[in-house]
């Protein structure tokens, strides 16, 4: 199974390049964040045409998780159990979905941005992602073998190299201590990040700001990752990133992310 994951940023905007990079990179399941659209708006037949089911969650312009999937698509879940809101009355924010794609369970996930360190989305963003810790601890508990894959645009670099110059984000979210540290809690409960192996080294980025032209600088971030369960971690065959996906005019700012599973 060849599975994706991918920061669309606007799938009606960029619905003719999903549609051209899942024929060419021969894609099963395609994980998409930050749709920015309502589900009754989601373009659907380009994706449908080609074979794929789709579930999606959207509400307005901001957010929206999506899987596309052609190896099947049961049992999705808009949430997953005790996903916190934000403000008062909390209200669970369209962050995540997930289905059953040939037997893997396959989770969307776009974590919260954070903002400042000072935000209060900052607190929403760590609360966020020790409910989603807590989550994957009880699936593993229930089932030491379950495959089970969490993937999306976490918004957070795990490693210095994984930002152009560490210098400038010295004070600023993504990559402060008690988001890294939020991503290895996710560790240690079983599951692993399986796509460093197969691309690593500074400066492998999956992400570049459409501004100061970052892209052709080269000052981008890894913040796109994919976590596995420790049996499903046994079965990547490899992955990579088509960083070619962010040249050209209408590209995403993020550039999809690939896994290949035996």
């Amino acid at each position: 199974m060849r599975l994706a994951t991918w920061n669309v940023n606007s799938v009606r905007a960029r619905s003719d390049r999903i549609v051209e990079f899942l024929k060419r990179s021969d894609i099963d399941v395609l994980a998409m964040q930050e749709t920015k659209v309502a589900d009754a708006k989601f373009p659907t037949d380009p994706i449908t045409n080609l074979g794929y089911e789709i579930a999606h969650t959207g509400l307005n312009q901001w957010n929206g998780v999506a899987i596309a999937s052609r190896v099947g698509l049961a049992d999705v879940m808009t949430q997953f159990p005790g996903q916190p809101g934000f403000a008062e009355p909390a209200v669970a924010e369209s962050r995540a979905i997930s289905a059953i794609c040939a037997g893997v369970r396959i989770w969307s996930l776009y974590v919260p941005n954070g903002r400042e360190l000072s935000d209060p989305h900052y607190m929403y963003k760590l609360g966020w992602l020790d409910k989603l810790k807590d989550y994957a601890a009880g699936v593993l508990s229930d089932d030491p073998q379950a495959p089970v894959a969490l993937v999306g645009d976490w918004n957070i670099a795990p490693l210095d190299e994984d930002v152009w110059d560490p210098k400038l984000f010295v004070g600023h979210t993504h990559v402060s201590q008690p988001e890294r540290q939020a991503l290895a809690a996710l560790t240690d409960t079983g599951f692993s990040e399986v796509t460093r192996a197969h691309t690593p080294g500074p400066g492998t980025f999956t992400y570049w700001d459409y501004t100061q032209l970052r892209f052709p600088k080269r000052q981008g971030m890894r913040i796109d990752l994919a976590y596995a369960s420790p049996a499903l971690a046994k079965r990547v065959a490899g992955a990579w990133i088509d960083r070619d996906e962010r040249k050209g005019k209408g590209a995403s700012d993020h550039a999809p992310v690939i896994v290949e599973f035996e």
